[in-house]
């Protein structure tokens, strides 16, 4: 080996180690969740059309030899109307506490006024010293001229913080922002085994395929009353078994999630085992239920029960 060969890897093995928390918010649907996916490259986050789709914060590690990057998906910013909402702001809101890298995500047609009481909650981290990238998603879906105006605009709404353009969809800038946030850690050793994912276990994800299908195949208020719960979780050699529940708070959505003969149930079923079956790589037979538990998303402890809460 060259001593110039020699040098190089004696620098590459000698650089700090940065590790921190990386954590995403804005407005709902603005692409958060396909973002988080995009610098993860693992699909962790619910990716639907509709907005409020995310409901907890789930985190996702990624590993090199000198980083751990630990991000963080949040629900979208709101203005809470029962109990759930309000939870979901929480841990919006807690995102802002232990950041070390925030990621403000907005899109083209985004509306900045949203939430206005949020975005200056960023203003002031921003300014105290707090790494803020604001990242302009879906660019993909305007005109050169609209995107200099947006950039322009808040440039001036977040002078501190960093600009990037992107379209987490398409990909597009999505690696010229993973080496910044990289280059932006603190240095200090990993948070988590170097070998781990996730904070959330194989159950949860279930109930994340499970809830997203019913966001897909069903409308109006019923994918927002519904929550998901494994009641069993067998794994065998070449096969998992699956039992889980999805409750509802009223009768009448009982009838509409099941459906004529259950055939809206068993579609549901059919494209949640597939991607179940893609998520652990094994063969699956899920077994799907509806029961009702009125009221619960404004019941406390029926959202303590189902993992809303902080503590």
């Amino acid at each position: 080996m060259s001593n110039q060969q020699s040098d190089i890897n004696n620098q590459q093995c000698s650089r700090p180690h940065r590790s921190g928390f990386v954590n995403i918010v804005g407005n709902p649907n603005v692409g958060k969740s396909t973002l988080m996916n995009a610098l993860v490259g693992e699909r962790l986050s619910i990716i639907t059309s509709k907005a409020q789709t995310t409901r907890h914060r789930i985190l996702g590690i990624v590993n090199g030899e000198d980083f751990q990057m630990v991000y963080s998906d949040t629900p979208g910013v709101l203005s809470p109307n029962y109990r759930l909402q309000e939870k979901m702001l929480e841990f919006s809101r807690s995102a802002l506490v232990d950041a070390d890298v925030l990621l403000y995500v907005t899109e083209v047609q985004d509306n900045a006024d949203r939430n206005a009481d949020f975005l200056e909650k960023v203003k002031k981290m921003a300014a105290a010293g707090t790494k803020v990238f604001l990242v302009i998603n879906k660019i993909d879906l305007t005109t050169q001229e609209t995107l200099d105006s947006l950039v322009a605009f808040w440039q001036n709404q977040l002078p501190e913080a960093t600009i990037f353009p992107i379209s987490a969809q398409e990909r597009f800038g999505v690696a010229q922002l993973f080496d910044a946030i990289r280059d932006a850690l603190p240095v200090g050793p990993p948070f988590f085994p170097k070998d781990q994912l996730t904070d959330k276990s194989e159950r949860f994800f279930v109930n994340e395929i499970i809830r997203e299908k019913i966001l897909l195949n069903y409308d109006k208020e019923i994918p927002y009353s519904v929550e998901v719960e494994v009641e069993s979780f067998i794994e065998e050699e070449n096969l998992i078994r699956i039992s889980a529940v999805i409750f509802c708070e009223r009768d009448s959505q009982k009838g509409i999630l099941i459906g004529k003969a259950g055939s809206a149930l068993k579609r549901v079923g059919a494209m949640a085992r597939k991607d179940i079956e893609e998520f652990f790589q094994k063969q699956v037979f899920l077994q799907l239920f509806v029961k009702v538990d009125k009221d619960w998303r404004s019941n406390t402890g029926r959202l303590r029960h189902y993992g809303y809460d902080l503590t």
